[in-house]
C-alpha cells in the first residue's frame, strides 16, 4: 500500500511530504519512504500562518484553511511524481495539516467540564479533491476528546520503525519545538514514553526574522550562534521556564514560545547589550538543556540518542547535545536510515494506514487519553474508496 504524508511543522515554513511503502500490521508492519519533497511557503504566506496564529481573524483562518489546502494537494502531487507514481496508485493521504492553535490544558466550562482543543488547518477535502486520493486528517482531536492532549503523536511511529533489539534510544525531534520518545529495547509499546520538552526552531528562527527585520528566517547550520558567546544570567532565566519543570504528559506549541517571548528575549538583548550572535548561542543552548530536561521522567537507561528534525542540521544546537548527554552518544535519523527533515510526514503516512486498517493511532501513556482511539477523519475519495484499500 502506497500512502503519502504530509506535514507542516510549528514553525510554519513549508509542507513536508513522504511517500510511503507500507505492509503488513502490529510485528509484522514494515514501511519505506519512496520519495520525499518539501514544498516551501513564500515568505508572506508563512508570516500570514504565524499572524493568524496568535491574531487570526474569522475570516483569514477560513482563508486560509482552503488556501493551505492547496498547498498540501500540490506537496502530495509533486512527492507522487518524484517516487514516479500517479495518483491512481497511491490509497491514501495522512494530512497533519497546519497547527494554528493547540489549548492542551483544559479550560473550565460551567456545566461541561475542562475542554481541551487544537486547530489544524489545510482543508482536507481541498486534498481529496485534486489528487483524487481518500485523506485522512483531523488526528489530533480524537486524542483530545478521550482525555488526551493530542500531542505528541510521531511517537507510535518512533516506537515502530526506530526501535533496536539491543538498545534503549531516546528519539529526539527539533522542530519548531522539540518533543521525545523513549523507545526502550524491543520497542515495547507498553513503555514507551514522550512529552515536548519546550523550544527549538521556532525560537531562533523567530529571533533571526525580527533581528534582521526579515531579510532572513533562520540561523542557516548555526553558524551565527557558533559565534556567539553564552550569556549566563540569561540562560539560568530561561531554564526557569515553568514548562520545563512540569511534568508529562505535556505538550506546548506558540502559545509559550511564540511572539511574547520573543519580545521579552528582545528586551534582555539591549538591557545586557548582548549581539545577535551571544542571543543565538544563549538560546541554542537552551534547547540543549530542555531536551536533557528529559532524563528527569524517563524510567530506563538510555543507551543512545537519535535526533532528527530540522533543527538537526543547526552544529550550534547538535554540538551541545553531544555535551548535555555525554557520555551517551548522540546520533541522527540519517545514520539509520531514516531522513531527519520528513520523518514526521512519514509519521503521519504511519498514522493514516492505521486509521483505514482500524488499528489505535495513540499511546495514552503518552498523551494522557483514557484509552486507545483510532484517530482521524476520513475524507473518501468517491463511493468505492474503500476498495483502494487493503483488507483488515
Amino acid at each position: 500500500m502506497y500512502v503519502v504524508g504530509l506535514m507542516s511543522g510549528t514553525s510554519g515554513d513549508g509542507v513536508d511530504a513522504a511517500l510511503v511503502e507500507m505492509t503488513g500490521r502490529g510485528r509484522t508492519f514494515k514501511a519505506r519512504t519512496l520519495a520525499a519533497h518539501t514544498v516551501a511557503y513564500p515568505r508572506s504566506l508563512q508570516q500570514r500562518i504565524l499572524s493568524a496564529s496568535v491574531s487570526g481573524t474569522v475570516a483569514e483562518v477560513c482563508h486560509l484553511n482552503v488556501l493551505l489546502g492547496e498547498w498540501f494537494a500540490k506537496a502530495a502531487l509533486q512527492v507522487i511524481r518524484q517516487a514516479k507514481l500517479q495518483p491512481e496508485d497511491v490509497a491514501l493521504i495522512g494530512s497533519h495539516g497546519q497547527t494554528l492553535h493547540h489549548l492542551p490544558h483544559g479550560i473550565p466550562v460551567p456545566g461541561v467540564g475542562a475542554i481541551r482543543s487544537t486547530l489544524q488547518i489545510a482543508e482536507p477535502a481541498v486534498i481529496a479533491e485534486r489528487t483524487g486520493i481518500t485523506t485522512v486528517a483531523n488526528f489530533r482531536t480524537r486524542d483530545m476528546a478521550a482525555g488526551g492532549q493530542g500531542a505528541p503523536l510521531a511517537p507510535l511511529a518512533h516506537a515502530l520503525l526506530m526501535k533496536h533489539a539491543r538498545r534503549s534510544r531516546l528519539i529526539v525531534n527539533l522542530g519548531g519545538i522539540s518533543n521525545v520518545t523513549y523507545v526502550p529495547r524491543g520497542g515495547d509499546l507498553a513503555t514507551v514514553q514522550a512529552f515536548d520538552t519546550g523550544p527549538a526552531n521556532m525560537v531562533l528562527d523567530s529571533l533571526m526574522a525580527r533581528l534582521t527585520d526579515g531579510r532572513l528566517s533562520m540561523d542557516r547550520g548555526g553558524k551565527l550562534a557558533m559565534k556567539g558567546q553564552v550569556d549566563p544570567q540569561v540562560l539560568k532565566k530561561l531554564l526557569a521556564h515553568p514548562f520545563l519543570s512540569q511534568r508529562p504528559p505535556k505538550s506546548t506549541g506558540r502559545e509559550a514560545f511564540g511572539p511574547e517571548l520573543i519580545d521579552v528575549l528582545l528586551s534582555i538583548q539591549q538591557q545586557r547589550g548582548l549581539s545577535i550572535e551571544d542571543l543565538l548561542a544563549t538560546c541554542s543552548l537552551w534547547t540543549a538543556k530542555a531536551v536533557g530536561t528529559a532524563r528527569r521522567w524517563i524510567k530506563g537507561e538510555i543507551d543512545e540518542v537519535v535526533v532528527g528534525g530540522g533543527g538537526v542540521r543547526n552544529r550550534a544546537i547538535m554540538t551541545h547535545l553531544a555535551a548535555v548527554f555525554a557520555p551517551v552518544p548522540v546520533t541522527t535519523f540519517d545514520a539509520i536510515g531514516w531522513d531527519s527533515k520528513s520523518f514526521e510526514a512519514v509519521a503521519f503516512a504511519l498514522l493514516a494506514y492505521h486509521t483505514v486498517t482500524g488499528q489505535w493511532g495513540n499511546l495514552p501513556s503518552v498523551t494522557g487519553a483514557t484509552h486507545p482511539v483510532i484517530l482521524g477523519t476520513i475524507v473518501p475519495n468517491g463511493p468505492r474508496w474503500r476498495e483502494s484499500l487493503p483488507s483488515r
